[in-house]
């Protein structure tokens, strides 16, 4: 009896997808890519079409529902950012979501795999065999490698916040308002600790996130303590002891005598730091943020340095370019390739210049970090940058609370924020003195009227001011200089960040040669500062604020 076929058998063995064999080699070919492509774009659609239809059900599923969500965080963005922010920064859903990215990063591989099977290789012309594998390859690399790495990423980031964030409950606003406490902290050589030199308020309205900025200069006197603050108990009249008490060293006061007053607190010096700031400006304050520059400097060698374009010779301490003894070296102008101690070094001198020119090179390294940060540096250095970030930052804000501020400091961003500043210029010139002499009634109205002021639409512009001119060299090197006992304005570092010009801009520089008619070098600049011609210094040092983030 002659076998019968029926159509529909007819049909299957001629059908390209489902019977490759009797396909041409180039319906075979056709077939190839077109599973490589379903696998990539739709995960599950080459086995839905010549596979495991179950398999490839399943994937679909998956596939939609991560299409589902991808769409609703986008659509929350918009409308909920604050409940999105919060959720993908509490620990647990940081967690699952990191064992979500592994598990799909695992599905997807097994899919390639099984695709792999499905084209059949060695049914496909010979010289499209490698092209094809290598282009597998590289696709599941992307696609399941991706997934797995950003698996890697989400679990380091929830490490890292852990690390830097108090698990602690959210914070409730005080009168529609959250104050936080700002820091630049160093503990640079020849220093007696650490000192927070760069102390700022942030409030910020609850309701329409506009700001106010307070500075606090580093040598204000006689700070207040809020009225349940311990340390009234050793300055009942305020933190009053002359010279000795400017408020940049009671962090480390506290630290060193008075820590006890402060059982609970893991820094018992930033917590004394809150209430003589709390004290002074009659506000409630919520927290701190406090950023160390050691800190800093590792995270800009975790982004892998930064360049930048000086103007000018910038005098700085470290090794002597030939005989590597520790000494005075200079940044010559030109284009500058720098290294996370050397962008602090660039960035805090001062010597033979003033603070307008060193607040000019702050902001540029500031610019210069920002500018040079992408995409790329993110994901090719992010435990880098995670384990930089970790020492940079040190606060009491919960995590739980960290969507909430994140939305609220994005909203703060279309607001130009008022400032004021406890001294000159804000109240009177310094020569009067207020950072020694504070009138704290005077302050308290400010304040409040600052705070009465927002949303009526006048907006004080930003206040261009700075503490009074610091001429220390601040690199020197340990064994060469070191810090008299008690704290004076003088020996105060400010922290690259936050900090705004209030002097005038330098002038040009002018040309200098050395007496020969040569350009001048490092080392002949070093030779003249050995020989003490300050005004040769002075004169290479000029216009050496003028800098920017190199191209």
């Amino acid at each position: 009896m002659t076998p019968t076929i029926t159509y529909h058998e007819f049909q299957g063995q001629n059908d390209a997808l489902r019977n490759p064999r009797s396909a041409s080699e180039r319906d075979r070919t056709k077939r190839a890519c077109l599973l490589t492509l379903l696998t990539l774009l739709v995960p599950g659609g080459a086995q839905v079409t010549v596979g495991s239809r179950a398999l490839g059900r399943i994937a679909l599923a998956v596939t939609v529902a991560c299409w589902f969500t991808i769409l609703l965080g986008l659509a929350m963005y918009f409308t909920m950012r604050s409940v999105l922010l919060s959720a993908l920064t509490q620990p647990f859903i940081m967690w699952t979501a990191s064992l979500v990215l592994a598990a799909l990063a695992i599905g997807w591989l097994l899919l390639w795999l099984d695709t792999f099977r499905l084209i059949r290789l060695g049914q496909l012309a010979p010289g499209l065999k490698p092209i094809l594998v290598v282009a597998m390859v590289a696709l599941m690399t992307l696609t399941s490698g991706g997934l797995g790495y950003a698996s890697h990423i989400v679990n380091e980031g929830r490490q890292a916040l852990a690390g830097i964030f108090s698990g602690g409950a959210a914070i409730p606003a005080d009168e529609g308002r959250y104050n936080f406490l700002l820091l630049g902290a160093d503990a640079g050589e020849g220093r007696q600790g650490l000192r927070p030199d760069s102390i700022h308020v942030v409030s910020v309205n609850q309701s329409t996130a506009e700001t106010i900025i307070f500075s606090i200069p580093r040598n204000f006197q006689n700070a207040q303590f809020s009225e349940d603050s311990p340390m009234r108990e050793v300055y009942p009249n305020g933190y009053n002891c002359g010279n000795e008490c400017i408020i940049n060293f009671l962090y480390t006061e506290v630290h060193n005598s008075y820590s006890h007053l402060y059982p609970e607190a893991e820094v018992p010096g930033v917590e004394a730091m809150m209430d003589a700031a709390s004290g002074t400006l009659d506000l409630n304050l919520h927290g701190y943020v406090m950023v160390d520059m050691d800190g800093f400097s590792e995270l800009i060698d975790a982004m892998g340095g930064i360049t930048v374009e000086s103007g000018g010779w910038v005098p700085y301490r470290g090794r002597h370019p030939e005989t590597n003894q520790w000494g005075n070296r200079w940044f010559e102008p030109g284009t500058l390739e720098l290294d996370g101690d050397d962008a602090l070094s660039f960035a805090r001198s001062r010597e033979h210049s003033n603070d307008y020119a060193r607040i000019q090179r702050q902001q540029c390294v500031q610019q210069a970090m920002i500018g040079q940060f992408s995409p790329q540096t993110l994901l090719t250095r992010f435990t880098e940058m995670m384990t930089a970030g970790e020492n940079l930052v040190d606060t009491n804000l919960p995590q739980s609370q960290l969507g909430s501020l994140l939305s609220l400091a994005a909203d703060a961003q279309d607001h130009s924020p008022q400032r004021l500043t406890l001294g000159a210029p804000d109240f009177g010139s310094s020569g009067e003195l207020f950072s020694t002499y504070p009138d704290f009634e005077l302050i308290h109205a400010r304040v409040e009227e600052l705070i009465a002021r927002e949303g009526d639409g006048s907006e004080e512009p930003d206040s261009d001011t700075q503490d009074e001119p610091d001429t220390s060299d601040d690199q020197a090197a340990p064994e060469e200089v070191t810090e008299p006992p008690g704290p004076t304005p003088e020996h105060s570092d400010e922290a690259v960040a936050g900090d705004e010009p209030g002097e005038e801009p330098t002038p040009e520089p002018t040309e200098l040669t050395q007496p020969d008619g040569s350009a001048l070098t490092e080392l002949y600049l070093i030779e003249a500062q050995q020989r003490g011609e300050v005004g040769l210094l002075e004169q290479a040092a000029t216009g050496n604020g003028d800098c920017s983030p190199a191209e």
